[in-house]
């Protein structure tokens, strides 16, 4: 008994540290991945070409409904037809607007190393966003709470191949909505020093949100304002729809120079029609009637379009992701973003309620639309679970795997053609009756000629059986926890702490965002 029991804890902890190195996990340096591969593209150019025309009858013969005051006067003043809250716009106005809308720029968070580049060939990945519940393996499913939420944030700035810090992982839901905000956005600026997300649901949260950020960052206002240093993402209420707080939140950040994501979430045959390029022209439509909108208010300001158009299961309604359609929706969506000249956002997203195969496979599915498509911008690309209602730290550790393997894909070193990497002269050297493990040049590159897995387990099954016949799930459970014991939180000066945790305690004192419970 005494035999087995140290058997099976020399495949956890201790016996992983051993095969890691160090306590937690061995991983890739941080880097921003740098996509070279030529896009995959289903559609001719007469394909884009009518999906554009479909997306610019939408905007002038059917409308968009705003449900925001300020941005119907902007609509007038602009010269747009405003029928009560349904604004119509030629395109003409559409795309002298969109052009104003960078092609690439850079956010820049409290740590200026952690600059990310959005646009170009860059593809930048983030933690889950949003999920009101909670899974591990000790726990189960259960309502979000805020050492949850912490749990996430420290895996997002533990993990290098974790660029930003989107949405809130898990929603604490123990913490009142009212001030919600501010305890999610402290912990946030503490805990990481890598890009921030802050939701755009009113003004008194985004207002926060920027201060915030501006005291993090040890800047005046007019630094902040100078140039991105945050950013948000807006939802359509598809169809044809934008809400008063998002577009609200989107006007404020826009004015202060900060970028925007702008994606519709169109559901092919629920909140979209049924065919993926009925979808992908419901989706372009209200996205770019809202970047118009942004781009008459603050030409120039730093704006993104999105893609969430996915199907759902026609026999239940419910949102299905990572399938086949979706892998296509978001391929168009790459092709019209690139027509615009605007950086795209895509998502790696399962409807998987555990992390099991079926979460894996259509998480990967996701995130190599995302290659395919030229993404810039990697929503939820580690934790996500249950169509977003589920956020899991082992599954964050199962993608954490996924994305850095795909890192790895992107470095140009792998597909090297100089003399060294075709090496002719030591085939010959080994002739037909040698090996290569010996051999020169595998000695010189053996440590980095090939990824190296932190969680995946490449062992025969005899050998996995005897170290205790671990699955997936269960080394991604001790390696979350192995990662939290091991977590350290980025240093802040503490003049700046202070002034941050005050301007907290004010903001409650005063009440935070209002509520109407």
């Amino acid at each position: 008994m005494v035999a087995e029991l140290k058997r099976r804890r020399a495949g956890g902890r201790i016996g992983h540290a051993e095969r890691a190195g160090k306590r937690a996990i061995d991983q890739m340096s941080w880097r921003i991945p740098q996509n070279h591969d030529r896009p995959v593209e289903p559609m001719g150019p007469e394909g884009v070409e009518a999906i554009h025309k479909g997306a610019m009858r939408i905007l002038k013969d059917i409308g968009i409904r705003f449900l925001n005051d300020e941005a119907l006067e902007i609509f007038r003043k602009a010269g747009c037809k405003v029928d009560g809250e349904t604004v119509r716009m030629d395109e003409d106005f559409v795309m002298e607007m969109v052009r104003k809308a960078p092609s690439e720029f850079t956010v820049t968070p409290r740590n200026p190393d952690r600059a990310l580049p959005f646009g170009g060939k860059a593809m930048l990945f983030g933690n889950v966003s949003s999920p009101p519940n909670y899974w591990d393996l000790e726990r189960g499913k259960v309502s979000g709470f805020m050492d949850g939420f912490r749990t996430f944030i420290k895996l997002t700035q533990y993990f290098n191949c974790i660029h930003f810090a989107g949405g809130y992982p898990v929603e604490p839901v123990e913490i009142h909505a009212s001030v919600r905000h501010l305890d999610c956005l402290y912990e946030k600026l503490t805990l990481t020093d890598k890009v921030c997300h802050a939701y755009s649901l009113g003004k008194e949260r985004v207002e926060d949100a920027m201060e915030m950020v501006r005291i993090a960052g040890g800047l005046s206002h007019e630094e902040f304002r100078a140039k991105p240093r945050m950013f948000t993402n807006i939802n359509s209420v598809s169809p044809l729809k934008h809400d008063f707080p998002m577009i609200d939140g989107a006007l404020r950040l826009a004015r202060a120079g900060q970028a925007v994501v702008v994606t519709p979430f169109t559901l092919a045959g629920a909140m979209a029609p049924v065919t993926m390029a009925g979808a992908v022209t419901l989706s372009i439509a209200e996205a770019l009637s809202a970047i118009a909108l942004l781009q008459y208010v603050r030409p120039g300001a730093p704006s993104m379009i999105g893609t969430f158009t996915s199907n759902v299961d026609m026999k239940s309604g419910a949102p299905a992701f990572g399938t086949p359609e979706y892998m296509r929706a978001t391929q168009m969506t790459g092709q019209m973003a690139r027509f615009y000249g605007l950086p795209l956002r895509s998502s790696g997203v399962c409807a998987a309620n555990v992390p099991d195969g079926q979460a894996m496979w259509e998480t990967s599915n996701s995130l190599w639309a995302a290659v395919q498509s030229g993404t810039n911008l990697v929503y939820h690309a580690a934790g996500w679970l249950e169509g977003g209602l589920i956020a899991s730290p082992e599954k964050f550790v199962m993608d954490c795997e996924v994305l850095q393997m795909i890192q790895r894909y992107m470095e140009p070193q792998v597909w090297a053609t100089g003399a060294e990497e075709i090496a002719v002269e030591t085939i010959a050297e080994v002739g037909p009756d040698g090996h290569y493990f010996g051999c020169q040049h595998t000695q010189d590159r053996y440590t980095t000629a090939f990824y190296q897995p932190f969680a995946s387990d490449w062992r025969n099954f005899e050998a996995w059986q005897l170290d205790g016949s671990v699955w997936t799930a269960e080394r991604a459970h001790r390696i979350f926890k192995d990662i939290l014991a091991d977590f350290t939180p980025p240093p802040m000066d503490e003049g700046v702490r202070e002034e941050l945790s005050d301007f907290v305690a004010r903001r409650k004192a005063e009440g935070g965002a209002p509520t109407d419970f």
